[in-house]
């Protein structure tokens, strides 16, 4: 049945008004005329549980009078309603047109579950893509999940169901159910539901998320004018909410959202960072996936409070100056009966040919990004997040799965594009669609690229030929220097090239440098048990790796626990080690980080050119012998500049000489050894004065004691 308001609901002709209502379940159905309060029987027309009832005209052009159904059910239990089927169509032909040509960007406007009023009521409008599907019903609570109470209209040829339920409550739970074209009944969520049950109950929840005040207008005022971060500190904190904090007297529960906002936001601002990036929390079945595997794509998960709560956790970030980072997955879903996967019996959302439409590794679907309506559903998800949550930023996850059609794939497992290469043509046009979109509607918003090929052009604007995201993770750099501090340091001069070969490329992108939850899980240990080495190594060499992070060109990004160096691997499941920062060596690392996140912010030279090769030159690289690197950071105003010297062996090295710009007294920011940071003191006292001896290019040089297995950050003081 693709029109059951042909039957149901009012109808005239000349004698008057026919009304028919159908409920398989009920002993009778009677019908209230509002006018009068008369209640008149409606006429069982067949055993399935159609009635009717005839009202007399009531005068030229008057239509059906205002009209309740009241539904008597087998124990005299009695419920009266208004009649869904007495309301006309909502969505337009208009929007019908923008969502079939993938440019209704704000769909979610328009489907899925949204309170209106239509003349005097006020309800909840329904409507679903679903076209190769036989029938549609809304189920839920309000019909006992029948699906033959509720049939939805179609509006051809959109494929677009719809219905209007007056009078529908807040937190009403629901479902479509789909028959297809074989037969068979499919109950799905809704793609759109802004809500949904706590997992691992799967029914979406009628939510208003429009009532929320904020409280962010000067962070939202200013944003525009912040230039995507280009030229400013970034130094940016993940974080999985499920086990940043537990609370162990209360079963080991979450926090909740808007206790993250009171212990996590005022956390991460006196760390000294200046963004929050959470692991998906849109709201997906399975918790194991870390988020990745998302069902609700417009809905946060409610394993940590309602949508309300997340508005007031994203509020309390920017009232604290602190931007937000949502990871967001447009690469492929899961499988699950009740998500997209075969949503109305056919390939839907993903492709028909397995070999384009499954990545087998992960037991994933990929979408069909040539089809409109789902570049549609995605473009719109990605707006969403950033205006309806004020979101600042999107990390696409995955990318490389979405540019390579032969992506993880052996011979005979993929399908060329037209040309005969291996470039997914539709996923590159997307990704442009997505970064034009979300930097021309939302200046000052991000997008970051986790994209681990050599991919030409990821953070090029889209009119110079490139993907136009904001960032690039830089997972070369991470992998070679992880790979490095893991050598013995007798070995490191062996290796000195992974120090060295990312200053190759450094400027071709603008890179994110990421110490991400990706290197901590899985075997890989804890980044703090990386290095070999007793104790007093591993922390050491931590410290210098931290050092060169925020020496290196480039913004920073780092995980959750790596900050006081937990020990053992992360686990979804559990809460951070926070026990650890009773032992001072845990304590004196978060203190170090902090200390580097300070100077980060203040030294301009250290985060102005990340993304210019002027901004950056090595004084010496070449010294594999003493596994010392040292090199300048300029600010735009040259005058300005940080001398980084790392010496990544436990041998300290006296009378060092580095080559400076300039003369004068140079102080020691930092010192990854000095005891407060939990090292042997082993430095300059404070600072050193230039000789007039040329090295490494420059007429005046500094001679240094740089300590076993640390890193110096030095500043020209004006005298």
């Amino acid at each position: 049945m693709t029109d059951p308001f042909a039957i149901l609901g009012p109808h005239a002709d000349r004698r008057g008004t026919i009304v028919r209502a159908y409920h398989p379940a009920v002993r009778a159905i009677d019908l209230r005329l509002m006018a009068t309060g008369e209640l008149r029987s409606m006429t069982k027309r067949d055993a399935g549980g159609l009635y009717e009832v005839r009202l007399e005209a009531f005068g030229s052009g008057d239509g059906a009078p205002d009209y309740r159904l009241r539904f008597t059910f087998p124990g005299d239990r009695a419920v009266e309603i208004d009649d869904p089927y007495r309301y006309g169509r909502v969505l337009t032909d208009f929007d019908l047109h923008l969502i079939g040509e993938g440019t209704h960007y704000r769909a979610h406007e328009k489907l899925g579950a949204h309170r209106v009023t239509i003349g005097s009521t006020t309800g909840v409008h329904f409507a679903v893509w679903a076209p190769n599907a036989d029938r549609v019903s809304l189920v839920g609570d309000l019909n006992g999940w029948d699906g033959r109470v509720h049939p939805m209209r179609l509006l051809v040829p959109a494929g677009i169901w719809e219905i209007f339920i007056p009078d529908l409550a807040d937190g009403e739970k629901y479902k479509f159910e789909i028959r297809t074209k074989t037969g068979a009944l499919l109950t799905k969520a809704d793609p759109f539901g802004f809500a949904f049950e706590m997992p691992p109950q799967s029914a979406s929840v009628v939510r208003d998320i429009s009532g929320y005040t904020w409280s962010d207008s000067a962070w939202m005022t200013a944003r525009p004018a912040q230039g995507a971060w280009l030229d400013r500190p970034m130094a940016i904190y993940e974080v999985h909410l499920g086990s940043w904090a537990r609370v162990p007297e209360e079963e080991d529960r979450y926090l909740t959202y808007r206790e993250l906002a009171g212990r996590l936001v005022p956390y991460v601002k006196e760390m000294g960072f200046t963004h929050i990036e959470l692991l998906p929390v849109m709201e997906h079945p399975f918790s194991p996936s870390w988020g990745y595997q998302v069902l609700g794509f417009f809905a946060p998960t409610s394993r940590f409070g309602p949508p309300a709560d997340f508005k007031f956790f994203v509020d309390a970030c920017h009232q604290a100056g602190l931007g937000v980072i949502l990871d967001w997955v447009p690469g492929h879903f899961p499988k699950d009966a009740h998500g997209l996967a075969q949503f109305d019996g056919t390939a839907l959302f993903e492709h028909v040919d397995r070999r384009q439409g499954e990545h087998q590794d992960w037991g994933t679907l990929i979408f069909n990004y040539s089809r409109h309506e789902v570049r549609n559903f995605l473009l719109s998800n990605a707006l969403f997040w950033l205006e309806e949550y004020h979101v600042d930023g999107l990390r696409v996850d995955a990318v490389a799965s979405m540019l390579y059609l032969d992506y993880s794939r052996r011979e005979g497992e993929w399908i060329p594009n037209a040309f005969g290469g291996r470039e997914n043509l539709d996923a590159i046009a997307f990704l442009q669609q997505l970064n034009s979109l979300t930097h021309g509607e939302h200046p000052g918003t991000i997008t970051a690229a986790e994209e681990s090929t050599a991919w030409p052009g990821v953070s090029r604007p889209v009119h110079l030929g490139g993907l136009g995201f904001t960032y690039k993770w830089n997972m070369g750099w991470m992998h070679d220097i992880l790979q490095y501090v893991g050598e013995d340091p007798v070995h490191r001069r062996w290796h000195h090239n992974l120090v060295t070969f990312s200053m190759l490329y450094a400027f071709t992108e603008n890179f994110v440098l990421p110490f991400s939850h990706d290197e901590v899980v899985y075997g890989k240990r804890a980044l703090v048990d990386k290095p070999p080495g007793d104790a007093w190594q591993k922390y050491a060499t931590l410290r210098t790796l931290y050092g060169y992070l925020y020496a290196h060109p480039g913004k920073k990004l780092l995980f959750m626990g790596g900050e006081f160096g937990q020990w053992r691997e992360w686990h979804h499941d559990r809460s951070l080690d926070w026990h650890l920062l009773d032992d001072p060596s845990h304590a004196s690392l978060r203190r170090y980080v902090q200390d580097l996140n300070r100077h980060y912010q203040a030294e301009p030279a250290l985060h102005e050119r990340d993304f210019d090769a002027d901004g950056f030159r090595w004084i010496e690289c070449n010294d594999n012998e003493n596994s010392v690197v040292s090199l300048v950071r300029y600010a735009r105003d040259r005058r300005h500049f940080i001398v980084i010297v790392c010496n990544f062996t436990p041998v300290s090295r006296a009378d060092y000489r580095v080559g400076v710009p300039e003369a004068g007294w140079y102080a020691e920011l930092v010192n990854s050894d000095a005891s407060f940071y939990g090292g042997g003191d082993v430095g300059n006292l404070g600072g050193a004065t230039t000789e007039p001896v040329a090295a490494h290019g420059f007429g005046q040089s500094l001679r240094l004691i740089v300590p076993p297995l640390g890193c110096l950050f030095l500043k020209r003081r004006q005298t």
